[in-house]
């Protein structure tokens, strides 16, 4: 099939390249030359402004793909790109939206004749060798006219109607909230087993779980990489952001009254990484040696505290 991408930061610049080697025809965008170029290079059909894009796609009806930031900047590409688009005309955004922009998104480009599909997309860098899982929402007609795009981008079985506009979105965004809670759990199990006594070497361990073991994942296999560049993460500052997936699975879970301990903690535990000296732990320190006469560190390094008689 022939598509435009917009965006070629390292995922969209690898699902081009995935498509490519698939003998799709990819007419390839990017704010800047440079991403552009090395497309090029790789067979795409190169265009330095979204307007060269789409006069490059061939009849309609057009398939432009976004792969932009969530929020303004998707609103604004979306916009400037149904305004060079016609009736019939499909937009397919392949990034992290809100579920909730992305049905405004869908009911505009409606009004206006055309078809817009939201695909939440997963896989990171390693898509292009792997694939990637697509969850993805709109019209069925329309996800079963793009399914060669989905199939190529895909590993077997790794795609999926997942209902109207916003439900692929949706999906991508719980499914971001439960790798918060994972990413969670093995981050504090590893950190129990580097305090121990036993001097573990994580390597070791990675190894073994990667065998049979219950907790064995992809996340896990991660893990093992990364132990094997830098067994002790000496290099590594643990300062943790987060994209705004995990907040929105929060929020989703409060508005449908979903426990969801787990998710919500992982996403305040990202919020403790960024802070090296908490006021909230400089308090807590406090009230420890008021009633209990607990030792506090201050900032010159020394220990020390009031000691209050009971």
């Amino acid at each position: 099939m022939e598509l435009g991408i917009y965006g070629l930061g390292r995922m969209g610049a690898n699902m081009a390249t995935r498509l490519l080697r698939d003998g799709h025809r990819v007419v390839a965008s990017n704010r800047s030359r440079g991403p552009v170029d090395e497309a090029a290079a790789l067979g795409a059909v190169p265009a330095y402004t979204l307007e060269e894009m789409v006069q490059k796609l061939g009849d309609s009806p057009k398939i432009v793909w976004l792969m932009v930031p969530s929020g303004q900047v998707t609103d604004d590409t979306l916009h400037h790109a149904m305004s060079l688009l016609k009736p019939g005309d499909i937009i397919i955004d392949g990034g992290n939206s809100n579920w909730r922009d992305t049905v405004r998104h869908a009911q505009e480009v409606t009004a206006a004749g055309m078809h817009m599909m939201d695909c939440g997309t997963s896989g990171g860098i390693w898509g292009l060798k792997e694939g990637y899982s697509l969850m993805i929402g709109g019209e069925r007609a329309m996800f079963e006219y793009c399914e060669p795009i989905f199939k190529t981008l895909a590993p077997v079985d790794g795609y999926g109607y997942m209902g109207p506009s916003g439900a692929g979105h949706f999906v991508k965004m719980v499914h971001n909230g439960v790798e918060y809670g994972m990413l969670q759990a093995y981050g504090e199990g590893f950190e129990i087993l580097e305090k121990s006594q036993f001097n573990l070497d994580m390597r070791e361990v990675t190894r073994v779980w990667q065998h049979g073991s219950v907790v064995r994942s992809w996340l896990l296999d991660l893990a093992a990489l990364a132990f094997a560049e830098d067994p002790r993460l000496d290099n590594i500052k643990g300062y943790i952001n987060d994209s705004g997936e995990g907040r929105w699975t929060v929020q989703a879970a409060i508005d449908e009254d979903v426990p969801a301990p787990v998710i919500t903690l992982s996403l305040l535990m990202r919020f403790a990484s960024r802070q090296d000296d908490s006021f909230s732990a400089k308090v807590i320190a406090a009230l420890r040696n008021q009633f209990g006469g607990h030792a506090v560190t201050f900032e010159s390094g020394e220990i020390g505290g009031v000691k209050h008689e009971a």
